[in-house]
């Protein structure tokens, strides 16, 4: 590739950010960093009445948690600022009057409730429309400036052509065509002067030297508008190459993703925690479950890609090193949460013990938990292998933190007997002679004292388990006992023989 790879991700701060969204950042980020390009975070924010507050915010939020942080953005800043679109406005005007003066574009003066009716009609405003509207096209000069004069509210629109055929080359699709009557004379100056997303995005992207464009394949019927765009504004030989990814799609494969299916099915479909500024309702995301940004970012690079072997757990740079844009489907791919748990077990479990053990601290703080690093990371190195999420550090080893409430008296009192009670205080009474508190030693005194006692060991290794954790649950007993320390060991073991 001869000119730097530069790529954008261009949000709307109109609500939480989708992982779907996420996704796209991620194809973005990969695709510029294996080419030594750069990643531009743009917020697009023109449409001021769909703005939320605190949606830009959440959009830095996750990219930060996911490790996808921009070269250039609103906060990073960069040679092409700003990165708002709302702080660009006063330069698109321009590129709207261009259009209009070479006959691309034109102004259109009609009202919301003549538009209404046009729709009710059954109609579009295109080329077979727009002659029976109230536009620079079907007034007199005379009628227009009249009108401008008055300071009538109007919008500017692109002039489609009729019946046209227009070719787009698709990094993922290949060779697309559209048919320019299908399409509708979309507004790309609204009233208020900011622009639409239509002439706003070519604009952009030319100015900030965009050379590759990575959307959802929903904007696909928008793609002939924006072809003509970067025609008519003479910037042809400029224009990026696009890649419209596919969708992720519900589970049962019929239709996108969307919240609804998340809070249906009891999955998020935000990388974050998100309230609603609107209903105050709250949405826990990705983090706030459990799920490690590595194993997200990796369950979300596979949905949809792979690299041709049979490889699925990558590391970001990994990613980075193997991605191809043309190994990216054409078709959409069904969001299976049970494989994105997967995903993070497999992550939980390569994780180093002392990271997990930093992670973890918020979900232990959350159940009135504190533990020192090093006691925790001990915990996480038994039970990892039982962890599907962070949250489950907690719910697998409670009984590490705080002794069992109750125990399970029905998994040990139909074969309990005094034989047993009495070997459990002798063996306790031998405690303290032992030099050493490890699970060696335990396990050799247990055989020991099972062996001077005449009763077999399978008969007291359940009832001991359920003293310690509670349940039949839980590691290997001695690993238990080990990092319990000899007092709460004996502690637990004397509350289980008084209900006993």
């Amino acid at each position: 590739m001869s000119k730097k790879v530069r790529v954008r991700f261009a949000p709307s701060p109109t609500g939480a950010l989708h992982l779907g969204g996420v996704r796209t950042v991620l194809y973005n980020y990969l695709f510029a960093k294996h080419h030594g390009g750069e990643f531009i975070l743009r917020i697009e924010d023109t449409d001021q009445s769909r703005y939320v507050p605190g949606a830009e915010q959440y959009i830095y939020d996750c990219l930060k948690w996911c490790g996808l942080e921009p070269d250039e953005s609103p906060t990073h800043g960069g040679p092409y600022a700003p990165y708002r679109q709302s702080e660009r406005k006063p330069m698109y005007l321009q590129y709207a009057q261009k259009l209009v003066d070479e006959g691309n574009a034109y102004y259109a003066f009609d009202t919301a409730e003549e538009l209404e009716q046009m729709r009710n009609g059954h109609g579009q405003y295109d080329a077979k429309k727009r002659g029976s509207m109230r536009n620079s096209l079907s007034l007199s000069a005379e009628e227009v400036a009249a009108l401008k004069e008055q300071g009538v509210p109007y919008v500017v629109r692109i002039k489609m052509p009729e019946n046209e055929t227009l070719y787009l080359e698709d990094m993922v699709r290949g060779e697309l065509s559209f048919n320019t009557s299908l399409v509708d004379d979309k507004v790309l100056l609204k009233a208020d002067g900011m622009p639409t997303y239509h002439l706003a995005v070519v604009v952009d992207d030319y100015l900030m030297k965009i050379t590759h464009a990575f959307r959802g394949e929903e904007w696909l019927p928008s793609a002939p508008v924006h072809i003509l765009l970067w025609k008519y504004l003479g910037w042809e030989q400029d224009m990026p190459l696009w890649a419209h990814l596919p969708l992720i799609l519900k589970p049962d494969g019929n239709g996108k993703l969307s919240k609804r299916d998340g809070d249906r099915l009891g999955f998020p479909v935000f990388p974050l925690g998100w309230t609603d500024p609107k209903t105050n309702d709250y949405s826990a995301g990705y983090k706030e479950i459990g799920f490690l940004p590595q194993a997200f970012v990796n369950m979300l690079a596979v949905l949809g890609w792979n690299d041709g072997s049979e490889q699925e757990i990558f590391t970001l740079d990994e990613l980075v090193q193997k991605f191809q844009i043309d190994r990216v489907h054409t078709t959409g791919a069904k969001f299976d949460f049970e494989k994105a748990k997967w995903f993070n077990t497999q992550w939980i479990m390569h994780t180093d013990v002392t990271v997990l053990a930093e992670m973890a601290v918020p979900f232990l703080k959350e159940k009135g938990v504190t533990a020192n690093a090093e006691y925790l990371a001990k915990v996480i190195t038994l039970i990892k292998d039982r962890c599907h999420l962070l949250t489950d550090v907690y719910t697998q080893g409670a009984f590490f933190f705080t002794t069992p409430e109750t125990i399970d008296e029905s998994a040990i009192k139909d074969k309990w007997n005094e034989v047993k009670q009495t070997f459990f205080k002798q063996w306790m009474e031998g405690f303290t002679a032992l030099a050493t508190w490890d699970v060696a030693t335990l396990e050799q005194n247990f055989n020991d004292a099972v062996a001077a006692a005449g009763i077999k060991k399978g008969e007291v290794m359940l009832p001991l388990r359920v003293m310690l954790v509670g349940g039949k649950h839980g590691p290997g007993v001695f690993q238990i006992a080990e990092l319990l320390g000899q007092e709460e060991t004996v502690k637990r073991i004397n509350n289980a023989l008084v209900v006993l």
